[in-house]
């Protein structure tokens, strides 16, 4: 009776169910609670692509985030200056910020596609079964060797 009870709950915990990941308003739910970056980072690492696309969506969210921030003092401190002393207002560092903040706009907008590609492999090779889901195969032979015969269980 123990053997039987503890080979099926052996093959009940087989069937254990992956969830999947959602991505809502650039957050990672999974199974409904959130998860913050550093464990959606660790559930993309078990597929190098979702990783590689995960890694460049979050060096563009850096890049474009110091652009963005790096135009936007320019402006404000040259505009500042402008305003409380004598010298002209549209200096070069305006022009500078307002290119960076140009220049970021694109960079930016390339991180939710990789976000949602990495989160579409994810999930679709969990749904297949092939990453962190139990692979519900099971095979059990029998086999003969020098040593007698017996049955061999692969799942």
């Amino acid at each position: 009776m123990k053997k039987t009870l503890t080979l099926a709950l052996l093959f009940l915990s087989m069937l254990s169910y992956s969830q999947q990941i959602t991505m809502e308003k650039g957050r990672f739910y999974l199974g409904g609670n959130r998860i913050d970056s550093r464990e959606a980072r660790n559930l993309f690492a078990t597929n190098v692509k979702a990783a590689a696309l995960y890694k460049q969506a979050k060096s563009k969210e850096a890049l474009g985030g110091f652009l963005l921030g790096f135009g936007i003092g320019l402006t404000v401190g040259d505009l500042a200056i402008g305003l409380f002393s004598d010298k002209k207002y549209p200096t070069e560092m305006t022009y500078v910020g307002v290119g960076s903040i140009v220049i970021s706009i694109p960079v930016l907008s390339g991180r939710k596609k990789r976000y949602e590609e990495a989160v579409s492999i994810y999930n679709s090779e969990h749904k297949e079964l092939k990453l962190g889901a139990t692979n519900t195969t099971v095979n059990l032979n029998a086999i003969a060797n020098q040593n007698g015969i017996g049955f061999q269980l692969k799942f």
